[in-house]
């Protein structure tokens, strides 16, 4: 399996639904690392499983309670970027991510803490086109990371013609 060098942190998700399609979604992505904090459901919740299909067993995974203790894991090696909607958020279709990155996802209703907003050197959005403000944070997360894939293993000359 190839990883590529994305770690994600997830600060206070609610649901271990989400939690467990996270997991299988960076399975399939190829991820490196999920870091769990907070309030968010960790292996072996009972319900993980139900969403994760086994990817709690193929993704490197890590549970640190205290956040800020969790972004500094982070910042050792990687980039920050943070995954909300705010006033200084950019699009993520005009992002070029560089490896190696942290992606922070927060919370279902309160979006990422300010505590870790303020850690990131960029915050990335998906713009919103409809009457909603947001979409279910498996949802972002699979749309962002599979962006990061697409920039990392299309050759960068095909990227410049297109």
């Amino acid at each position: 399996m190839k990883n590529f060098p994305v770690k994600v942190l997830l600060e206070d998700i609610r649901s271990a639904f989400n939690v467990g399609s996270i997991f299988r979604t960076s399975d399939a992505a190829g991820i490196e690392e999920l870091i769990l904090t907070g309030i968010t459901p960790y292996p072996p919740h009972n319900r993980i499983p139900k969403t994760a299909l086994g990817a709690t067993e193929s993704v490197k995974w890590q549970y640190i309670p205290d956040k800020i203790k969790a972004i500094e894991y982070c910042q050792e090696t990687t980039e920050i970027i943070g995954v909300e909607i705010t006033d200084d958020a950019v699009s993520y279709f005009e992002t070029d991510f560089r490896k190696p990155i942290t992606l922070v996802f927060g919370n279902e209703i309160s979006g990422v803490s300010q505590d870790l907003l303020s850690k990131c050197k960029k915050v990335v959005k998906i713009p919103m086109h409809g009457t909603k403000h947001s979409l279910n944070i498996a949802t972002s997360y699979g749309i962002v990371v599979y962006e990061i894939v697409r920039q990392w293993t299309i050759p960068t000359n095909s990227r410049e013609n297109n």
